[in-house]
């Protein structure tokens, strides 16, 4: 059913890959989100929590390079391990404390990295400007819906997004307590769903619409599209609606009885709405093309 719209979707849909580390550690843990471009200036949507981790990781950098100056400054009278704890307490450090995240954006653009965003917190909407690059790695850009009375209960839609963050691009530089990104990759992943219900916010407006599957990890900031490629919204989180069908059961397993306890949840998909998407874009002077 939606064999050629995923086709026509991937052309603008792009992985966000990120990697953060925890105080202490040489682990690297890799996450995953989405972006997808709107026009040929290099305007993309995502959304507004996403873009908030490229803040957060310019602040713990700061945070984290600061810490290690000073842990490098002489301190008369005091063993390393004392300074060291003594500016713990200070930097708020301790196991489980992130100190680290970067993010990379995959094949989005050759050249110069410049970004710009603007957030729209109260939907969830970010739009982000790359500029000054050499070439925009997208010549394919979404249709959305200029009518979107369409979009009804019971309308069957995809999402189209990067989760499962199975990529290796990372390791751990020892030599400058660091993390790094060595190499790219990507796989993207949809999942379909049918309208279940629309969302609306305090003054009564309709920001967002449910879906009957989850959005999974990664698929955040990826287009809500039909079977033909047209974007009637993007997914935003997901909520876990309780069934209240809980389980207490001994069963029979291979001849043996095992004790099975399970609490039954419906994980539905929280998208923003086309129409929202398409305000804010006009808000902040954005061009898009409508069918």
């Amino acid at each position: 059913m939606f064999v050629n719209a995923i086709e026509t979707v991937a052309a603008f849909t792009r992985a966000i890959h990120s990697i953060h580390r925890n105080y202490g550690s040489e682990a690297v843990n890799p996450g995953s989100a989405t972006l997808f471009f709107v026009n040929a200036d290099g305007w993309a949507l995502t959304c507004g929590h996403v873009a908030n981790l490229f803040r957060a990781g310019e602040q713990l950098h700061a945070k984290y390079k600061q810490f290690k100056a000073e842990l490098a400054v002489t301190h008369e009278g005091k063993a390393d391990g004392e300074w060291r704890k003594e500016l713990e307490g200070k930097y708020e450090y301790s196991e489980n404390v992130p100190v680290e995240l970067h993010s990379m954006f995959v094949n989005c653009v050759q050249g110069r990295l410049n970004l710009e965003v603007r957030i729209d917190s109260d939907h969830d909407i970010a739009l982000i400007k790359f500029s000054d690059f050499d070439r925009l790695r997208c010549d394919r850009f979404p249709v959305f819906p200029k009518d979107t009375s369409g979009l009804k209960q019971g309308k069957t839609l995809c999402r189209l997004g990067f989760p499962f963050p199975e990529f290796t691009n990372f390791a751990y530089d020892q030599e400058n307590d660091s993390i790094v990104w060595t190499e790219t990759g990507r796989s993207r992943f949809p999942i379909e769903g049918m309208l279940t219900r629309h969302l609306a916010d305090k003054s009564g407006a309709v920001p967002g619409f449910e879906m009957s599957t989850p959005g999974l990890r990664g698929q955040s900031g990826g287009p809500v599209f039909d079977t033909q490629g047209k974007v009637w919204g993007m997914q935003s989180r997901t909520r876990h609606l309780d069934l209240n069908f809980d389980v207490d059961e001994l069963v029979n397993r291979d001849g043996v009885q095992k004790r099975v306890q399970d609490s039954a949840f419906l994980h539905v998909g929280l998208c923003v709405h086309v129409n929202a998407l398409k305000s804010f874009m006009r808000k902040n002077g954005v061009h898009f093309d409508e069918d």
